[in-house]
C-alpha cells in the first residue's frame, strides 16, 4: 500500500484521548458529569422511550439488555476515540446525556449531542451541561464544536443560542426521521471564539 502523506500534521495526535481515563466534569454546585455506569441501564431505557428523545436520536430501547449494551459501547469509543458520552447527573441521580460525536483528532473537530429526561427539563441542564464539556473539549485541545438539529427542533436551537454556538447554515433534508427527511441547522463554536 502506497501511503501519501499530509502536507499537515494532525492538530492533536493519535491516541490523546485515549491516553487518559474520561473525566468526571464539575458542572456547578448541583449538576456533574461522568462516564456510564452499568446501574445506569433504566435510565437509559426511560430515556429512549419518551417520545421526544426518539423523535430526534431516532432510536428507541426495548429492554434493560439493550440499554446495558449501549452503555458498554462508550469505553470501547472512548478508546478508539470516534466519540464519547456522559451521562449528566444530579447528585448521582441520572437526569441526562451529554456527549461528542464524530470527534477527529486530526482536524480537531466533533459534534454535539445532548438529551434530558422530561422531569429535569426547563432547567437549563441541557445549556449547563454542554457548557461544562465545552469548556472541556477547548481545554483538552479541539479546535472546533459543531451543534446540528432538525428546524423542527425549536427547543435545541434554543440551547444552541444560549451556548453561543453560532448558526452556520442549514443543512436541506440531510438527517432522516420517523416522519421524514429534515432540514438540520448547523451551528458551531470555536475555541478562539472565546
Amino acid at each position: 500500500m502506497i501511503r501519501v502523506p499530509y502536507l499537515v500534521s494532525p492538530a492533536l495526535p493519535a491516541g490523546s484521548l485515549r491516553a487518559t481515563d474520561q473525566p468526571h466534569l464539575v458542572v456547578d454546585d448541583h449538576l456533574a458529569l461522568r462516564p456510564w455506569r452499568e446501574e445506569d441501564a433504566e435510565t437509559v431505557r426511560a430515556a429512549f422511550a419518551c417520545p421526544a428523545v426518539q423523535r430526534w436520536h431516532v432510536r428507541r430501547m426495548d429492554t434493560l439488555d439493550e440499554a446495558r449494551e449501549w452503555i458498554a459501547t462508550w469505553a470501547t469509543c472512548w478508546h478508539d476515540e470516534k466519540d464519547a458520552s456522559w451521562v449528566i447527573v444530579d447528585g448521582d441521580r441520572p437526569i441526562g446525556q451529554v456527549g461528542l460525536r464524530g470527534v477527529s483528532l486530526f482536524e480537531a473537530t466533533a459534534g454535539v449531542s445532548y438529551w434530558v429526561l422530561p422531569d429535569a427539563r426547563g432547567a437549563g441542564v441541557a445549556v449547563r451541561a454542554t457548557q461544562a464539556l465545552t469548556r472541556w473539549a477547548f481545554d483538552f485541545g479541539l479546535h472546533r464544536l459543531v451543534l446540528q438539529h432538525s428546524t423542527a427542533n425549536i427547543a435545541s436551537c434554543r440551547v444552541a443560542t444560549k451556548l453561543g454556538f453560532a448558526v452556520e447554515g442549514t443543512l436541506r433534508g440531510s438527517a432522516r426521521h420517523a416522519d421524514g427527511w429534515h432540514d438540520m441547522h448547523v451551528h458551531a463554536r470555536m475555541r478562539t471564539d472565546g
